[in-house]
């Protein structure tokens, strides 16, 4: 007789205490084998796959899609068996994957990574109710293999647009990489559906507004919500600015692409002056201990920067940026800008930082006061880099100007070091010929 497995959502790491159901992947009454994702969640850092320990006739589903769940609690049922037993029913009834019943550690929980054929659907069997009925059911009713329709997507996030909006994604060409569907193309796919006939929704009279709607905070916006939330109510934090001639950092940056080898973005001259700004202002690269008794010190300077990515802003972590070169920070902060884009970004790239560099300038906007990353005691923001009439060698020139925001926990520090701090980056941007004396 089939024996029922109850499979609990697992401990997803970070210390979280729940997920959201984004998508299932199997129905009631579906044979599933040993390690087969079941479902998609969300938690407060990523889009997984939760893939299950057992191998048999999934009996219950728990939890509908957009509905939060503890960890710990019933995530699916399943009805498994020895080998000798429902196996050989199921081999004897035309069924190609035996249902065995195997207890073993679950594989990881990488951020979503689709690969066409890594899993087997097979077609429903039967409805079931009861646990012996579905076993039953898997047992005599004929099973079909679907053969899988691989999709050039990456992100769930985009397969759930194309969902919720109707678009078929086989349908599509994607603009990104080796033919990756992007949000994007989902979006056009969207417009060109709704362009309906413009004459008659020109004549059509207007509509009246409807009730106001109540959006959930859940998953990723949640999970900011209450990080920012935190980081006003505990942090007491200060802003300075200065603005900044950058002409001859971008002067630098040229003269640099111009040469053989990978090309250096801003961000990554950025992100070297930040390193070099914190071994002369170690204050800053700290955070206060969650009692408030003490402040943490850190050895290593792991990065995080601001990433605009498919489920809204991210900020990745560059590990020990304090030990890369200029190339090479450049070459880590643009595989984690695409992980960003794709949502595939991991847990472990996504914690740990304790410094944030926030460049702010890609909105076309000059300035910002943002809020900490709590538990990091300090954030440099960059405005955009414009030109502006500035007085250059006691005459008035049009040169490449931008505006520097620094943040700062005033319990780290007083005013002088973060002013200090502060004056040696413009200091580097105006004078790039500075970081030389650091190497």
């Amino acid at each position: 007789m089939p024996v029922v497995r109850e499979f609990r959502l697992p401990d997803l790491g970070e210390g979280l205490t729940g997920a959201e159901v984004v998508r299932w992947m199997v129905e009631v009454g579906e044979v599933i084998a040993v390690d087969q994702p079941v479902v998609e969640v969300e938690t407060a850092k990523a889009v997984v796959e939760v893939p299950c320990p057992y191998g048999g006739v999934v009996t219950a589903r728990y939890g509908a899609e957009g509905e939060e769940i503890a960890v710990g609690a019933p995530l699916v049922t399943v009805a498994v068996a020895s080998p000798a037993g429902v196996g050989e029913e199921l081999a004897a009834a035309g069924v190609v994957a035996a249902v065995a019943e195997v207890e073993r550690p679950l594989v990881g929980y990488g951020v979503l990574e689709s690969k066409g054929g890594r899993r087997r659907r097979v077609g429903a069997v039967a409805p079931a109710a009861p646990v012996a009925a579905a076993a039953a059911a898997a047992v005599v009713a004929p099973v079909v293999l679907v053969a899988p329709v691989v999709v050039p997507v990456i992100s769930p996030l985009v397969r759930r647009l194309a969902r919720e909006q109707g678009v078929d994604l086989t349908a599509l060409a994607g603009s990104g990489p080796d033919g990756l569907i992007m949000r994007a193309d989902v979006e056009r796919a969207v417009a060109a559906k709704a362009a309906g006939p413009v004459a008659a929704a020109a004549v059509a009279p207007p509509v009246p507004a409807g009730p106001d709607t109540v959006v959930p905070l859940r998953g990723l916006r949640k999970a900011v919500a209450e990080k920012l939330g935190r980081s006003h109510r505990e942090i007491p934090a200060a802003t300075c600015w200065v603005d900044a001639d950058a002409t001859e950092l971008m002067a630098l940056r040229r003269q640099l692409n111009a040469a053989p080898g990978p090309k250096v973005s801003v961000l990554a001259l950025l992100a070297r002056i930040c390193t070099v700004a914190l071994a002369r202002f170690p204050e800053l690269n700290s955070s206060v201990t969650e009692d408030g008794s003490g402040i943490v010190r850190h050895s290593a300077v792991h990065l995080g920067f601001a990433a605009q990515g498919e489920r809204g802003l991210v900020v990745p972590v560059v590990r020990d940026a304090h030990t890369r070169s200029t190339e090479q920070l450049g070459e880590e902060l643009g595989r984690l800008t695409g992980a960003a884009r794709a949502g595939s970004l991991t847990l472990a790239e996504l914690t740990g930082g304790t410094f944030t560099l926030n460049n702010y300038g890609v909105f076309g906007v000059d300035g910002s006061t943002p809020i900490l990353n709590h538990p990091e005691a300090a954030m440099l923001g960059v405005g955009r880099i414009v030109a502006k009439p500035w007085v250059h060698g006691g005459e008035l020139a049009v040169r490449e100007v931008t505006q520097l925001s620094f943040t700062f926990d005033h319990r780290v520090c007083d005013g002088g070091t973060a002013g200090g701090f502060l004056r040696f980056v413009a200091d580097c941007v105006e004078q790039p010929g500075m970081l030389l004396r650091q190497l």
